[in-house]
């Protein structure tokens, strides 16, 4: 892989785990946070990513839920665990992985793989950390992910 595009991936991967982040913060599904960030606020960060990385991730999430007018919500994943919780970081690498096997497979953008990804079904799956589908390889949530139900 070349340099720059693993500093993509790695961008991706940052960006993701911030979403999960604020998720996490304000009890929202991960889809309202990108919708409420859009395709612009997720572009900037994408772009600034190495940046953004270098910063205290409340100083940022502060920002992006000011900015975003991101309101609490009700959605809380983490509490309904049994088990292990997964951290964010992780997360940000289940969902950057799957977002880039979309991405390269589909001939898309990481930015539409992203939103196509957090507003599909299979998001609610990978957010159940009482099932199996978050850690499944990625091959297997993209198949998913294509058919349209877990296989």
């Amino acid at each position: 892989m070349e340099g720059r595009e693993e500093a993509r991936l790695n961008d991706l991967f940052f960006v993701c785990s911030l979403i999960e982040y604020v998720a996490r913060q304000t009890k929202n599904e991960r889809k309202v946070i990108v919708k409420a960030m859009g395709h612009e606020g997720i572009t900037h960060y994408l772009d600034l990513a190495e940046v953004y990385h270098c910063e205290n991730i409340d100083k940022v999430t502060e920002e992006i839920i000011n900015k975003y007018h991101i309101a609490e919500g009700s959605y809380d994943n983490v509490a309904k665990a049994k088990d292990s919780i997964p951290t964010f970081w992780d997360m940000g690498k289940v969902l950057y992985r799957l977002i880039y096997e979309k991405a390269k497979r589909e001939n898309i953008s990481f930015v539409d793989s992203l939103f196509a990804v957090y507003d599909s079904w299979i998001m609610r799956k990978i957010d159940d950390y009482n099932c199996s589908t978050y850690y499944e390889n990625t091959s297997y949530q993209y198949a998913s992910l294509v058919a349209g139900h877990a296989l």
